[in-house]
């Protein structure tokens, strides 16, 4: 399929691949560079308008997927960023900094395990450092393991997943605030499961509800200090999650084809609703909720 500028008027039932995918599997939490086919994360499509010039952000699980989408949008739209994600997940990073760093952009990766509350501390004094400044906080980072019996799911995997998704928020956020100037945005990222939890993602959902009432509750906190915080929920998107044990193999084929839009999105579309919300467009929306579902609304 040909690829167009993201910005381009299209059919949203055909923009983008209208089949499933292939069964695949890899190690947690993939590399995207692996995957077949390999997720359109804007590389070719996303044109940038300055909405982000001077803007320094950091992204967690920036290297794939749509952590990825939203460093090159961030970076086109001329952010200096800071990209962090798995040490395994290396050759997803290095491209990105290759991509980007051929167009004359700043980036500088910060491989890390966001389990473990003093590595956050570290990432959030480094990106600090490198970036001369941070005032973007897009926390994007994730983890999801499908298990279809609730016995199955252990207390080290809700741990894993609470500390991943939920508890390196607060310790991200924690760190970065004494920084974060007025003006300044904070963007989670929930899901759809929040609202409509599959019953293969018991651990996954919950987590998914908890970043919500995070997001709300810190944007009303930290309103008086000039500091927006807002959520992004997509709906089934083409990332490494899928293929890394976040979604059963028989469900590939049909991946996505329950939308309206009867089809799965892809990292890309998610993109504008980053920038949005970390631009000065957003100046008026703190505590809210952005779905990119094909049309499974929220609620």
């Amino acid at each position: 399929m040909e690829k167009k500028a993201y910005n381009v008027m299209q059919n949203p039932l055909t923009q983008y691949r209208q089949d499933g995918y292939p069964k695949q599997l890899q190690e947690y939490p993939g590399v995207q560079d692996d995957m077949d086919p390999t997720p359109d994360c804007g590389e070719e499509t996303y044109v940038g308008t300055g909405r982000l010039k001077g803007r320094k952000a950091l992204i967690t699980g920036g290297d794939s997927g749509i952590g990825r989408a939203a460093a090159i949008a961030f970076a086109r739209e001329g952010a200096d960023i800071a990209v962090n994600y798995m040490e395994s997940e290396q050759k997803d990073a290095e491209s990105l900094a290759e991509l980007l760093k051929a167009e004359g952009k700043k980036v500088y990766l910060i491989p890390g395990d966001l389990s473990d509350e003093e590595f956050n501390k570290k990432m959030i004094k480094e990106a600090n450092e490198k970036l001369g400044g941070l005032d973007i906080l897009a926390l994007i980072a994730g983890k999801q393991v499908s298990q279809t019996d609730i016995e199955e799911v252990t207390t080290e995997q809700i741990t894993n997943t609470f500390k991943i998704n939920v508890f390196s928020l607060f310790w991200t956020v924690k760190a970065a605030l004494p920084l974060l100037p007025p003006g300044a945005s904070i963007i989670t990222c929930s899901s759809i499961q929040a609202y409509q939890p599959s019953p293969n993602l018991l651990d996954y959902a919950a987590s998914k509800s908890a970043i919500i009432a995070f997001t709300r509750a810190l944007a009303k906190q930290i309103a008086s200090k000039g500091i927006r915080v807002n959520s992004v929920a997509p709906g089934p998107i083409w990332t490494p999650l899928q293929i890394s044990g976040g979604q059963e193999q028989e469900k590939l084929p049909k991946f996505g084809q329950n939308t309206p839009l009867k089809r799965s999105g892809q990292p890309v579309e998610l993109a504008g609703a980053f920038v949005f919300l970390a631009s000065q467009e957003a100046s008026y929306v703190t505590a809210e909720v952005y779905g990119v579902t094909g049309g499974n609304h929220l609620g």
